[in-house]
């Protein structure tokens, strides 16, 4: 007698070989032929009948359980609090919720139920990676601070954490050596020192040096908006164009919307051009070198000219002097004692006010 039994198909694979499958809800498990036999049968059985685990699983995917960290950040992402954040800020932010809440299942638990002792022991965790963790940190008391003002929650545990010690002075920042080693490595007209003169005599991010171009110099002046926080703290910059730069750009082929462009000819990416740039920094045998350290190289070779933290600030866009007296915090040291010193042995000058950049044209970049 036949019979044919249920969610059981036939496929002929190349060589012309019948074999057996159980396809039901999409799942698609493979069965020992031929049909009828015992090891088919019992292959059907375990395939019709899955484990109850499994089955949990499965019914488990996609599902947010109510209240908990989870569908706080499920929450948060909808709120006019996040989608006002940057692209980019978004991005990352949901990545490291992400992974927050995948650790140990940890995004199904009570939002309401964690406590300032189980943040510090995923901080802890990460103990190896500084930035890392308390990057961590400042994602969940961001997403506590919306369940706060939306009045989800009554408390903020990771505002009780503290931050793990990081590098103090961050990302390293060039000296003159290594300015003129890069130097040597690349000369004038290639992009990789347009790249240099753009990020040194600016001073800007690499998300700004990417989108500068042309048609943001008007009389000699460098006007545009920053890209960190344009949409929530616009941030307006006008940075005059100085004669080493303005050499540097005519010297060298320029995209059409932007200075700095791909070998394609299209703009870089700020993450695609940070890439090239170590690589440009790689050639020169510069490893340790950024294109975020020539943003510090550019605060400090200010401070040491004698500009005022709010001259610098002018400069690199900062809003408070926080990061400019991180930034600043060597060069300050080198002046105060030149300055000290040279009053100790009377050799101290009357003061003098210093121009904006005006030493860095002769002491920055060879032309």
């Amino acid at each position: 007698m036949q019979f044919r039994l249920k969610y059981v198909v036939e496929d002929v694979d190349r060589h012309g070989n019948v074999r057996l499958y159980f396809r039901r809800n999409g799942r698609k498990v493979r069965l020992r032929g031929p049909a009828g036999s015992p090891d088919f049968l019992t292959d059907y059985r375990r395939a019709a009948n899955p484990p109850k685990e499994a089955e949990a699983q499965t019914a488990k995917v996609g599902r947010v359980v109510p209240r908990s960290i989870r569908w706080l950040c499920v929450q948060y992402y909808k709120s006019a609090m996040f989608t006002e954040l940057d692209p980019r800020t978004q991005k990352v932010r949901r990545s490291i919720m992400e992974r927050f809440c995948q650790n140990k299942n940890d995004g199904d638990k009570p939002f309401a139920l964690l406590l300032p002792r189980h943040i510090r022991v995923r901080r802890d965790e990460m103990a190896d990676r500084p930035e890392a963790a308390n990057s961590m940190v400042k994602a969940l008391r961001q997403l506590y601070r919306f369940a706060l003002r939306y009045d989800l929650h009554d408390d903020n545990p990771a505002d009780k954490v503290e931050y793990l010690k990081g590098n103090p002075d961050g990302f390293h920042s060039w000296s003159l050596a290594e300015i003129e080693k890069f130097e040597d490595a690349h000369a004038i007209g290639t992009p990789a020192r347009l790249a240099l003169a753009l990020a040194l005599y600016t001073g800007q991010r690499r998300a700004d040096l990417v989108m500068l171009g042309k048609q943001h110099v008007r009389d000699g002046w460098l006007i545009f908006t920053q890209h960190k926080g344009r949409n929530s703290k616009p941030v307006r910059m006008e940075i005059p164009v100085i004669p080493a730069l303005q050499r540097v750009i005519d010297a060298t082929p320029t995209g059409d919307l932007t200075f700095l462009v791909t070998a394609f000819n299209r703009p870089f990416t700020s993450n695609g051009f940070g890439n090239r740039f170590r690589k440009w920094c790689g050639e020169a045998g510069l490893k340790n070198c950024s294109v975020h350290g020539l943003r510090k190289a550019a605060a400090a070779r200010l401070a040491e000219l004698g500009c005022t933290e709010q001259e610098i600030m002018a400069i690199t866009g900062h809003t408070t002097s926080k990061e400019v007296t991180r930034y600043t915090r060597a060069a300050s040291q080198k002046a105060r004692a030149e300055s000290a010193l040279r009053r100790f042995s009377g050799e101290q000058n009357s003061d003098k006010s210093v121009p904006l950049l005006a030493g860095i044209i002769s002491g920055g970049t060879k032309t």
